[in-house]
């Protein structure tokens, strides 16, 4: 009689040839991945060469290679479109260098910039330009905007204002001085300051930084290095680079920075607002096309009287205009010791070819002694340093 199989008997978990096949491996996984990228060096080969077809076309029309407004647009569906699980800022940055790719095939860009490289400047005209341009680091803001106005970059990078610490004066000044000159684009930068040196925490004596940035981290660099001497660069990366020849030194300055200059970083995050954000703009001859998502950046001087700016501006409000931004400039222009003179610059919603803005326009003019547009361009989206 046979027996009966035993109750307490495990069932077999050998898997049957079928199963064996269907399990995935690293090899196959691999495989799968080297198709995959086959593929798309092919599919990104056939873009380059169509966006070099476009650069050809533009340059018949006598268009420029870039647009702020396009690209924008080009990141924007690419981010709409994907489901994951890449993160955005993943394919964000994988399209600005695909983008940054293809424009070197039409024609290099020269980008100039406060330097040397890696001070934030630079790192936002990485962020809006990638790496296939030709990056041109200048030694001082004035300097960025005379490379642009004399051609011989076509587009420079300059600091508008800070969220901590409020307008960049040395850019405002330059618009007074060159107001022919275009803000094409903004980059909003997300600021992480980092303490960097070669010497120990206990060992450093001078802090070396731009003065924005030091006054960006002033309460924590006065709680934990309240004896350090506080010395004023041209720029942070320029800091970095005291930070690297001094010992005992340190600088604040961007991790990437650090980096470049074979520093430590003794600290981290040291910016006393965690939302330290530094608004740059993108500047050029010409301006920039509408998107329907623009902002236009007003240079205004109205009579030295009372009521002269309330009646300027209140016209933005009458016609439904929103007015993002003012900042009082003190000017020569005009002015006397004893009757200062002040320019106002202004951001209001929209394009200055949208029929609203140039009608409202068109009324403040009449009530200012001097108005400029400076220019007007997407609103840019806050990305990391």
């Amino acid at each position: 009689m046979p027996r009966k199989p035993s109750s307490d008997r495990k069932p077999s978990t050998a898997s049957s040839p079928a199963d064996t096949k269907r399990a995935p491996t690293l090899a196959s996984f691999r495989s799968e991945i080297d198709r995959i990228d086959k593929e798309l060096i092919t599919l990104l080969n056939h873009r380059a060469e169509i966006a070099l077809q476009i650069g050809q076309l533009k340059q018949k029309q006598g268009l420029e290679v870039w647009s702020a407004a396009r690209e924008d647009e080009v990141i924007a569906r690419a981010l709409a479109t994907s489901r994951g699980p890449l993160p955005a800022e993943t394919l964000r940055l994988i399209f600005r260098e695909l983008m940054s790719g293809s424009r070197s095939l039409q024609r290099t860009m020269r980008i100039a910039c406060l330097g040397p490289k890696y001070s934030y400047s630079h790192l936002a005209a990485v962020a809006k330009f990638g790496e296939a341009v030709e990056h041109v680091p200048v030694g001082s803001i004035a300097a960025v905007f005379e490379e642009v106005n004399r051609r011989h970059v076509q587009f420079g990078i300059v600091p508008l204002e800070n969220s901590t610490d409020g307008r960049i004066a040395d850019t405002l000044d330059m618009f007074v001085r060159l107001p022919g000159l275009k803000i094409r684009a903004e980059i909003r930068l997300r600021v992480h300051h980092c303490l960097l040196s070669r010497s120990e925490w206990g060992q450093v004596q001078r802090i070396y930084s731009k003065s924005q940035a030091l006054s960006q981290c002033r309460h924590w660099i006065g709680k934990n290095l309240p004896e350090a001497r506080l010395i004023d660069v041209v720029s942070t990366a320029a800091a970095a680079e005291h930070a690297q020849r001094e010992e005992f030194s340190a600088a604040v300055a961007s991790q990437a920075a650090g980096v470049s200059y074979g520093l430590k970083v003794l600290a981290a995050n040291i910016e006393d607002q965690p939302h330290n954000i530094t608004r740059f703009a993108v500047i050029s001859e010409r301006s920039e096309e509408r998107t329907g998502r623009d902002k236009t950046t007003l240079m205004l001087r109205v009579p030295n009287q009372p009521g002269g700016l309330v009646e300027a501006i209140s016209l933005f409000k009458k016609n439904g205009i929103n007015m993002t931004w003012i900042e009082s400039f003190p000017t020569s222009d005009g002015a006397s010791d004893s009757d200062p003179n002040y320019l106002f610059f202004l951001d209001i919603d929209g394009h200055a070819d949208d029929e609203p803005v140039k009608k409202t326009l068109d009324l403040v003019r009449k009530k200012c002694e001097r108005l400029e547009i400076l220019g007007s361009y997407p609103r840019g989206e806050c990305i990391e340093s």
